[in-house]
Formats: C-alpha cells, sequence, structure tokens
C-alpha cells in the first residue's frame, strides 16, 4: 500500500484553548479580563513550573496591575485570560515540553506551551524592524511588533518539510544525525526554501540528504514546533531501495531501510529516551509529529 493518512492528530495540534484572536486589539477588553487573569511563567530555556502534573499559572496582577507589554496572550479557557511571560529568575520543579512529552501530556498543556514558547522566542529575538532598524514595542497583546513610525511586523514562523520514505511495500528509510544517540533514528527534514513550493522541498531535502529520488509525494498533516518558531508540514513518498545511499550534505551520520516489524518492535520500546544501548532502533518521543507519521506507517496491515 502505497498512500496511508495519519490516525491520530500531532500531540502539539491538539490545542483545546481558545485562542480569542477578536480581542487582541481590544485594549479594555484586555484590561477588564487581566484582574482575573492567569500567567504561565517561561524560563530562557522553555522551562515551566508543574506541581502535580499540572501548570502552575499565576495570577496576572502579581506581574503589574494592568496587562504588561512584556506578556503575550494565549487565549480563554472558561472565561479566563490567560497570558505568558517570560521569567529568567524563575524557581521550583521545571521542566520543558520535550520531557512533558515523554509521559502523558494533556491537549491544553501541550497547547499553551507550544503557542507561549514560540511568542516568547520571538519576541526575544524582535525588538528592532529588519528595514531600518527602528526599535519595535510589542502591540495586540503580544501578537504583532511595531516602530514609532507604524511599521508593524507579526510572528515569524519558519516551514520546514519533514518525509516518511517508503518502497510501498513493507520497508521504510530512517536516518540519523550526527549528533543523536547512536540508536535514534526519524524522519528526513529539512526548511523550506525561498521561492520553493513544499513538494519540491521534499525533492531537495531527500536527495541532497540521503541521494534518493522520489515520487508519488503525498501531505499527510502538520504541526506546530516552538524551537525555536517552526511549522512541520508531513509528507509521505515513494523511493526504491536499490538506489545507493549517498550522505552529501554532512547533516546525516547514516540511513538505512527498516521493516515494518522491525519499526513496531521499536515503537513498543518507546522512545529515545529508553535507549539501553542494545537497541538498534529508537523512534523519537510523542513530541514530534515524527512519531505519529511513523506510527501510522506502522499501523498498516
Amino acid at each position: 500500500m502505497s498512500a496511508f493518512q495519519l490516525n491520530s492528530v500531532p500531540l502539539l495540534s491538539r490545542s483545546v484553548v481558545d485562542r480569542a484572536e477578536q480581542i487582541r486589539g481590544d485594549a479594555r477588553a484586555l484590561k477588564e479580563g487581566w484582574a482575573e487573569a492567569k500567567l504561565l511563567r517561561v524560563n530562557r530555556r522553555g522551562q515551566v513550573r508543574i506541581e502535580e502534573g499540572a501548570l502552575v499559572l499565576d495570577a496576572a496582577v502579581e506581574l503589574s496591575a494592568e496587562p504588561s507589554p512584556a506578556a503575550v496572550f494565549l487565549g480563554v479557557e472558561d472565561g479566563v485570560h490567560l497570558w505568558a511571560v517570560r521569567d529568567p529568575e524563575l524557581e521550583g520543579a521545571l521542566t520543558d515540553l520535550r520531557a512533558l512529552a515523554g509521559g502523558a501530556v494533556d491537549d491544553r498543556t501541550a497547547g499553551l506551551l507550544s503557542t507561549a514558547i514560540a511568542l516568547l522566542n520571538w519576541h526575544d529575538k524582535a525588538g528592532f524592524h529588519g528595514a531600518d532598524g527602528a526599535v519595535t514595542t510589542s502591540a495586540k497583546a503580544g501578537w504583532s511588533r511595531v516602530t514609532e513610525s507604524g511599521y508593524e511586523e507579526f510572528p515569524r514562523i519558519d516551514p520546514a518539510v519533514i518525509c516518511l520514505i517508503h518502497d510501498g511495500g513493507e520497508r521504510v528509510l530512517l536516518a540519523r544525525q550526527s549528533s543523536w544517540p547512536k540508536s535514534l533514528f526519524s524522519l528526513l527534514a529539512g526548511f523550506v526554501e525561498a521561492g520553493e513550493s513544499l513538494e519540491r522541498c521534499v525533492e531537495r531535502e531527500v536527495r541532497e540528504e540521503v541521494g534518493l529520488d522520489v515520487r508519488e509525494i503525498s501531505y499527510l498533516g502538520s504541526q506546530p514546533w516552538p524551537f525555536p518558531r517552526s511549522l512541520m508540514l508531513g509528507f509521505a513518498a515513494l523511493a526504491d531501495p536499490a538506489q545507493p545511499l549517498t550522505f552529501s550534505d554532512g547533516e546525516i551520520a547514516e540511513a538505512d531501510w527498516f521493516t515494518r516489524a522491525q519499526v513496531r518492535e521499536a515503537l513498543a520500546v518507546g522512545d529515545w529516551s529508553n535507549r539501553d544501548g542494545e537497541t538498534r532502533l529508537l523512534l523519537p518521543g510523542s513530541i514530534s509529529i515524527a512519531r505519529t507519521i511513523i506510527e501510522s506507517w506502522a499501523a498498516i496491515d
């Protein structure tokens, strides 16, 4: 079977909080909501406080009496406004999104964290306008930045493709970057270049990284990836296992064709955090759309 679909929604695409974009520019509504608003504090490493398995949200008024320009508006939950702020001094039992995804992370937590981290990462790097270097300030509750002369910029998102390459039968190509643990393999991925379609990006990245020609490229789904601010666009494509693998761009240390049985066995082990040194194949954790794509392909009868 050459075509397949995702059998579940990727973890970071399951946000359940109302983003309430209609009030981002409503200063009065934001001010009124601030009195009862909750605030998520995030340190420079993207870590947050967790207590009894749940995100710790503080009263927003502990930060300031009115909406702070340092905070970003995440949405509304049960009538309560939710915000996030960068807090370099954050203390307590801290964890990050990657660590949370190693266990059971609920859709609310995944959605709030992926949005907060992406927005805060953008603000950290967007203090000056790219055209003339003018200072920018936060606007629309953190969803844009403006200069004194009126130029406005919006959160930058970097599109990247990620592709499962298979032979139309029982084999899938998985690859390992040189910086990864010896047994950790995943799908090929890369950023979309200027003037390039998603499909051509898939073709180029696969050819550059492993030397294969792919065909029958099909779209599967997408997921935000706030490390620092990407959008992962998932694809599947066919390739010929007889074609030699070549690693010309230096990103891939090794790649190999694995059977569906081998992938199913690796999925049963868990993810790369369960490495024991004896396992030939370990796969990405649940936070990555790569995991969802691999699981969906492995489930084909």
